[in-house]
């Protein structure tokens, strides 16, 4: 998986468009002219506009910073100003998360809280070099990136008025769930797949869990048992307690999903020809590589929201960007011994011991850094879209002479620098936490 990073320099993008966008602030002048009749004659033409139409010029106090999308009162800006609170937020929560692992990571090597990415890479790989020959061998599943339909269906149906969210479908690039016993048609870009669950099945796909081998065979995971070949962690009795170069028998425990010539016990994922999952499946729609299938529920992938009008369209794909949640992937790690921990059992205990937490903390990393990439382009998208979302409104509005909405355009206007510079510093600190964590994956070897 590639991660790009945002220049720091690129939330500039956002603060050279004030300038332009502070002309919108001459439509009150404008839509003065030829309204004023009336009206004392000593008062500014923004007050004696508001005084003839019952209106109240000051700004809502309370802007972004506090957590306030309603700045204007029109529904493509404020949507602008929501899509940047709900990114920002969400870049917080994920920045966070990836400094508590990177934290707990490091105290697992002697460092303390707060370790840079370059401190920590250099304390894993001198804790691997002392245990292990050649390395680590790193299998790592994508993150499963679940997108919320309902999210994404309010904010279309809150910017855009003629979008209506009870018709709403997704293109979704990745797997889209559907109703199991029932015929389903995933379009000609998809296949139907089921997932059962049960103590023991002949599995014809790929299983999650343990595979019960037949006889002899090759083992993609954990092989426990007897190995013909060269196995790469040993019990004291001889058998095989990992990677088997060979074949092997007895058991074979699979940290991701692969193939199982025997017994699944697990998870077994499976295509389906017919179209149609058992009743006790979970069935979804799985679009082949290149392709994407329409979803009405969840899509796991990268779901691409519903056609919108022109100034609603980043804000819309920002907010769906926010919403994703990302679970951790499965990882299996395996390696060889070196001759220092050959024959140690002590040693080699502690050492799968510190391997098994590093596991789940660098899975927490590989979810939360599929989230980081969605938030950083949607970042792009923001700082692009400020001004179809701000400008090409307050135009619009002067061809209307919506007065109130203009009064509003310009209380929007203000808040655009606060909006460049919250965008701006979480995509800084985003973008930081993304390289420490870039550091430990070149550590590990993900």
């Amino acid at each position: 998986m590639t991660h790009a990073a945002i220049p720091p320099s690129s939330p500039s993008r956002l603060h050279a468009r004030i300038p332009v966008l502070g002309a919108g602030l001459g439509l009150l002048a404008g839509l003065g002219a030829g309204m004023l009749q009336g009206c004392d004659e000593d008062s500014s033409p923004a007050e004696r506009i508001a005084e003839q139409c019952g209106l109240d010029i000051e700004c809502e106090a309370g802007g972004i910073l506090e957590g306030n999308a309603h700045v204007s009162g029109i529904a493509s800006i404020d949507t602008f100003f929501g899509a940047v609170i709900d990114v920002e937020a969400k870049a917080g929560r994920v920045e966070g998360t990836i400094r508590g692992e990177l934290d707990a990571i490091a105290a697992s090597v002697g460092l303390s809280p707060g370790a840079s990415g370059a401190e920590i890479r250099a304390a894993i790989e001198g804790r691997i070099s002392a245990a292990v020959s050649g390395g680590l061998r790193v299998q790592a599943e994508p993150a499963r990136c679940e997108t919320s339909v309902e999210i994404v269906a309010a904010a279309a149906a809150e910017c855009d008025a003629s979008v209506d969210p009870g018709e709403l479908s997704f293109a979704c690039e990745g797997s889209c769930e559907v109703e199991a016993g029932v015929q389903v048609d995933c379009g000609a870009e998809a296949e139907l797949h089921c997932v059962v669950s049960a103590p023991s099945v002949e599995c014809s796909g790929t299983c999650q869990g343990t595979c019960e081998l037949n006889a002899g065979a090759q083992c993609e995971g954990t092989c426990k048992g007897g190995c013909e070949g060269t196995c790469s962690v040993q019990n004291a009795d001889g058998t095989c307690n990992g990677q088997c170069n060979g074949t092997c028998t007895g058991s074979c425990e699979l940290d991701v999903a692969a193939s199982c010539d025997g017994q699944c016990q697990g998870s077994c994922d499976y295509v389906e020809p017919s179209g149609e999952c058992g009743a006790s499946a979970e069935a979804h729609c799985e679009a082949q590589a290149g392709g994407s299938v329409q979803c009405e529920a969840g899509c796991s992938g990268n779901a691409d929201p519903p056609s919108v009008s022109a100034e609603c369209e980043a804000s819309v794909e920002a907010k769906a960007s926010a919403s994703v949640e990302c679970t951790p992937p499965q990882l299996a790690i395996t390696w060889e011994w070196n001759a220092q921990l050959e024959g140690d059992v002590a040693a080699q205990a502690e050492f799968r011991g510190w391997i098994n937490s590093l596991r789940l903390h660098y899975s927490a990393i590989l979810a939360a850094r599929a989230q980081a990439d969605l938030l950083l382009e949607a970042g792009r998208g923001l700082a692009s879209a400020a001004e179809a979302a701000v400008l090409d409104a307050t135009t619009e509005l002067s061809a209307d002479v919506n007065i109130k909405a203009a009064f509003g355009a310009r209380c929007a206007l203000q808040e655009l620098p606060v909006a460049a510079t919250t965008m701006g510093d979480a995509v800084t600190r985003l973008s930081a936490s993304i390289q420490a964590a870039t550091e430990v994956s070149a550590a590990i070897g993900g």
